[in-house]
Formats: structure tokens, C-alpha cells, sequence
């Protein structure tokens, strides 16, 4: 432990054999800093003995920040790395699995256009998934479109590794937008246009079953084959939750076979600092990794472009243009994720700068997708 900074501070809490510093409020000392979505096994405090009986006092000397947030968290059942191809549609339309929700979380603040949640669902480790796949959600109730049928399958990218938020390959989290419709002409919010699934999903409450299909999708998972590999991540909205999800195995997990050595680098785009989603998990990575994670913020209501205009992720794009494509000479991944409406402006803006450097867009784009660099899930 470093003592640099830290003096000894007194800390009252119960505990037992699998608790977090999440959980337990840890205050009183001014050098450790433990976010709502940013945290590490209690366990890494070596408190040396399971057999502490609850609300006993205890004196932890503080450790620096790096040291502390730096302590991996680790999974299990390992043997979940031992497959050598992602599972896929192992649950069908038809024959849905049955879920548990274990818990919903509103994940942004007051300001935030819209609310968007954190969705944990205990899958009981019988839908077993890799980094960068989706899940399909059956809502209850019967198609409008089709009476006497279910609604249709709704797909959203899983926002955890395949260990979970509870780090035992047993949950899967979801990162879901209530979906408000307001009619162009009133202005006032039409329940019957509603997006059904991902308002089931946000209203949901713990102990509530879901029908699960899946996991599907390969054109996102994450390339391991190279540890210290460059990954370029562009995000909308709720389409970080794949990127959150490789974010925690870099830097959170302590996967035996999986240690990264490489560059991580997200932009995310949303409307204002009250949107951001995971941003403390975010800086966490920031704060300890210099080295291997940068992070970068398109916040279009409070930010502007350099024409004076509203700030986009294509307008990071421009910003970071010259490294951004030696990244690419050099071999690294790229990840477009979130809603259609990004990919034209980022195209638009890919052609213009690849132009203005003397290079055709369209061969180049040809090539990242030939050697598997080019990376997109749009919805």
C-alpha cells in the first residue's frame, strides 16, 4: 500500500464474505475516490479473514488512488474463455429463455433529454454470451399489427462482459432509452406510439421475468487475437454498451488469458454532461490507464464544432483526423455504434478528410473492411 497521502481513517460498515466498496459508502478519506459505477471487490483491502462479524470496527490505511483503482476484479467461471467460437442464437424466438430482472438504475441526471437505464438480468449462466453481442427481448402483451401473436423480437447490445456486473457468468446488463414519441403537431407525448419494449424494460422491477432470445451478432465482438491492439470506439448514446463492455475486461477484470496492453479510445456523443452514460467507470479508466485508454466527449448542447456549429462525434473525428487515420494505416480496429442517423455525417466527414489528405475514401474504406478493421451496429 502507498502512505503518501494517506492517513489512517476508521470505517464502520457491515460485512461479509462478498461485498463491495460500491455498497458500502467508504468516506473519510480525501485521496480514494469510489463512484457509483466505478468499483472494485471489497476483497481488495486484504482484510485477511472471512470471519469479521458485522458492523465491527477496523482501521484501513488509505492507498492511492492508482493502487487502489487498480486492484482487478476477479471472474469466474474461467471456463467460459475455453470456447474457441461465440455462442450464438442459443434461445429462439419460439423458445424464449425466462430471465430474472435483478435490477433497473436510472443512469443520467435531471437535465438529460430523455432517461435512460441500467438494466441487470440474471440469466442464471445459461445464456452465455461474448463481449459485443445482443440480446433479443420478447415484451409481454400481443402485436398489435398481429392479434393473437407476440410482439416482435427487440435487439440491444449487451453492455457487460460475458462475467456479468456480478463478475460470476451468471447476469447480463442492458443499457436502454425509453422511447417517448410526441406528436409533430401538439407537442404532447402519444402513448400508442411508445416504444414497447424499451419501456417494458425501464419500468420493470426486480424479480420481474423476461422472455430472452439469443445472443446474436458477430460483427462487433472484440478481437483478442492481439493483446496490444489499438480499438477506436464511436458511440451515440445507449451504443456504448458494447464498449462498456470490453472497457471492463481491459481494465476492470482480471482475465488470466486476457491482458491488455494496447489503446482504447472512445468518443461518445450525447447531449449534455447529464447524458453521459458509465462516465464515471470512464475516468476511472482514464485516471489509471493513461497509457492505453484516452476518452473523448461530443456533448452537442453544450459544446461547438470549430465552424461554430453544434459538436457531433464526426466532429471529434475531424478534430483527431490525422492520428486517427495513421491509428488506421497501422492496423487498429474502428467501432461505429448507436443510431443510423450517425453513420451518414461520419461518412460524409471520413470521405472529406480522407480527401483533403489525397486519398480516395472509398478504396480505403474497401480495405479496412477486407482486413476486418471496420467494425458497425446501427440501429
Amino acid at each position: 500500500m502507498a502512505h503518501a497521502l494517506g492517513a489512517q481513517v476508521s470505517l464502520s460498515l457491515p460485512v461479509g464474505t462478498d461485498v463491495s466498496l460500491r455498497k458500502s459508502g467508504l468516506k473519510g478519506c480525501n485521496n480514494v475516490s469510489f463512484h457509483n459505477n466505478f468499483w472494485v471487490p471489497f476483497t481488495s483491502l486484504d482484510l485477511r479473514s472471512n470471519k469479521v462479524q458485522s458492523k465491527c470496527r477496523f482501521k484501513v490505511v488509505c492507498m492511492s488512488v492508482q493502487q487502489a483503482s487498480k486492484s482487478k476484479v476477479a471472474v469466474k467461471p474461467l471456463e467460459l474463455e475455453d470456447a474457441k467460437e461465440p455462442p450464438l442464437n442459443l434461445y429462439k424466438p419460439k423458445e424464449p429463455y425466462t430471465a430474472t430482472i435483478v435490477s433497473v438504475e436510472r443512469l443520467v441526471g435531471p437535465k438529460a433529454p430523455g432517461e435512460t437505464c441500467h438494466i441487470v438480468i440474471d440469466h442464471g449462466g445459461n445464456v452465455p454470451y461474448w463481449e459485443g453481442q445482443s440480446y433479443g427481448i420478447i415484451p409481454p402483451g400481443e402485436n398489435p399489427k398481429k392479434p393473437g401473436a407476440p410482439h416482435n423480437v427487440r435487439l440491444y447490445s449487451i453492455a457487460s462482459t460475458r462475467y456479468g456486473d456480478s463478475f460470476d457468468g451468471k447476469t447480463a446488463s442492458l443499457c436502454v432509452r425509453r422511447a417517448v414519441y410526441y406528436d409533430p403537431e401538439t407537442g404532447e407525448e402519444d402513448p400508442s406510439k411508445m416504444g414497447v419494449c424499451s419501456n417494458f424494460l425501464c419500468d420493470s422491477k426486480p424479480g420481474d421475468k423476461i422472455r430472452l432470445t439469443g445472443p446474436s451478432g458477430k460483427v462487433m465482438l472484440l478481437p483478442e487475437d492481439d493483446p496490444n491492439a489499438t480499438h477506436i470506439m464511436m458511440a451515440t448514446g445507449t451504443g456504448v454498451a458494447p464498449f462498456r463492455a470490453y472497457l471492463r475486461r481491459m481494465f476492470m477484470e482480471d482475465v488470466p488469458t486476457y491482458k491488455f496492453g494496447g489503446l482504447a479510445w472512445l468518443f461518445l456523443g450525447v447531449a449534455n454532461t447529464d447524458s453521459l452514460l458509465y462516465d464515471d467507470e470512464f475516468a476511472g479508466y482514464l485516471r489509471d490507464y493513461p497509457d492505453n485508454f484516452r476518452y473523448d466527449k461530443a456533448l452537442s448542447r453544450e459544446q461547438k464544432n470549430k465552424r461554430g456549429g453544434k459538436m457531433y462525434v464526426q466532429d471529434k473525428i475531424e478534430e483527431y483526423s490525422d492520428e486517427i487515420f495513421r491509428l488506421l494505416d497501422e492496423g487498429a480496429h474502428i467501432y461505429f455504434c448507436g443510431l443510423k442517423g450517425m453513420m451518414p455525417g461520419i461518412q460524409d466527414t471520413l470521405k472529406r478528410v480522407a480527401e483533403q489528405r489525397g486519398e480516395n475514401w472509398d478504396e480505403k474504406l474497401s480495405q479496412l473492411r477486407k482486413k476486418k478493421q471496420w467494425h458497425v451496429e446501427v440501429y
